[in-house]
């Protein structure tokens, strides 16, 4: 059931079904929506109840409430580890039922960390649509050169605070629409050794750029 890499320690998938799961971030337990969740929790209802602090209920389409079970924080810490290196990650209840991390793309950082090492300290990263930065901190980890590129000005200071919470430094920071920023790097002549980039379905840039995955992917592919 926790399908997760074994250096993974502080999350655990704990149960899963019936459209929810209960995950352990950390000391903190959570009920979330997930629609991918089609089959029956092994589990009754009543005892994620028993074992969670908080759980999420969407208030509208795309936004919600959560409503704390037990005591705990709206902001904690949670680590990850990469080798020889520990990635601190800051957690929100956010009203997206997102918490600032998504466990599934553990697999991707360790991934990244080591194309980081095999490519080289003057390696050149390109992080696109960053969110809070894990993937940016598992480069910059690596020793590459990483531009963390996203549109939302308070996330890359989430980011920034992920990275120093990590003992990191000298992250390019950039708030930009993903798709203008590469075509600009392209013109400008910049080139990259790894571009990772984990684009929304839909979204808007900095300046209310729309964005809207299957129009604009193909363009930005070529770009």
């Amino acid at each position: 059931m926790t399908n997760h890499p074994t250096n993974w320690k502080e999350y655990e998938l704990i149960d899963h079904g019936n459209y929810e799961k209960l995950e352990r971030f950390g000391e903190y337990i959570l009920i979330r929506p997930d629609t991918g969740a089609h089959w029956n929790r092994k589990m009754s209802r009543h005892r994620w109840k028993e074992l969670a602090h908080v759980e999420f209920k969407y208030t509208s389409k795309k936004t919600g409430t959560w409503h704390k079970l037990k005591s705990m924080p709206d902001t904690w810490n949670i680590n990850y580890h990469l080798e020889n290196t520990k990635l601190t990650f800051k957690l929100t209840l956010t009203k997206f039922k997102h918490v600032g991390l998504f466990p599934e793309q553990a697999f991707n950082w360790d991934f990244i960390h080591s194309e980081g090492k095999r490519l080289g300290k003057e390696a050149k990263i390109l992080n696109l649509f960053a969110y809070t930065g894990a993937a940016s901190l598992a480069a910059r980890a690596a020793g590459c050169q990483v531009t963390h590129v996203d549109s939302i000005r308070q996330v890359i200071t989430w980011s920034r605070e992920n990275m120093e919470l990590s003992y990191l430094d000298n992250i390019r920071w950039l708030v930009e629409d993903a798709l203008k920023f590469v075509q600009k790097e392209a013109k400008r002549g910049n080139k990259y050794q790894g571009i990772i980039m984990d684009p929304p379905a839909w979204g808007l840039g900095p300046k209310g750029e729309r964005w809207k995955l299957d129009e604009k992917l193909m363009e930005l592919m070529e770009a």
